[in-house]
């Protein structure tokens, strides 16, 4: 077993929150352990308790970077986009999800024990990937749309979510479903233009 001198805090930190998260896209969120994360660290699980506080400390911090990365992923895909900048974040919301299944579950999945709040780090953290959508949807509504441009995009968020659950954890099969991505894309279309949007593609 390493030493706690082997690596700073903030060191020790980092490395549990890598090595917890491959777990978590290994095994998912049901059988995440966090003496196997210790144990893949070198270190031994108390140690996560002194880092963390707690496993939903960790938990919440793996979730933290799987947010970071989801956000990462989404410039990415809207960096190579051309005209139809919506189609390729709805898109990339799937992609993210679907090849990533374990660790965007456990995002949903895990939650705090009453007492134990996010911190406000965290928060910012995981607001990034909502200020994303935002920025797009304002850019595609009439620059004097009366439209609430945040709540609409928590809206739209939440209809893509819940086509990409049902695509995740195979729903979508049962209702005859073939193609969820091209459905929730339709209704994000339909939502935008009910307050001015274009579709550029004209589908």
């Amino acid at each position: 077993m390493g030493r706690r001198s082997d690596h700073t805090r903030s060191e020790l930190r980092a490395l549990l929150i890598r090595k917890g998260q491959r777990l978590l896209r290994e095994v998912g969120f049901a059988r995440f352990s966090g003496r196997e994360v210790a144990k893949r660290a070198g270190y031994t699980v108390g140690t996560i308790y002194n880092v963390f506080g707690s496993l939903d400390g960790l938990l919440a911090a793996i979730n933290t970077k799987t947010f970071l990365d989801w956000a990462g992923f989404l410039r990415a895909r809207l960096e190579r986009a051309e005209d139809d900048r919506i189609a390729a974040l709805v898109t990339a919301y799937f992609d993210f999800a679907l090849e990533r299944p374990h660790l965007w579950s456990a995002i949903y999945e895990h939650r705090l024990p009453e007492g134990l709040d996010l911190s406000e780090q965290d928060r910012a953290d995981r607001a990034i990937l909502t200020g994303i959508v935002e920025d797009e949807v304002r850019a595609v509504l009439p620059p004097d749309t009366p439209a609430d441009v945040a709540r609409l995009s928590r809206s739209l968020v939440a209809t893509v979510h819940g086509h990409c659950s049902f695509a995740v954890g195979g729903s979508f099969a049962l209702l005859d479903e073939t193609d969820p991505v091209a459905s929730a894309l339709a209704r994000v279309r339909e939502s935008l233009a009910a307050h001015g949007y274009r579709n550029p593609s004209g589908n």
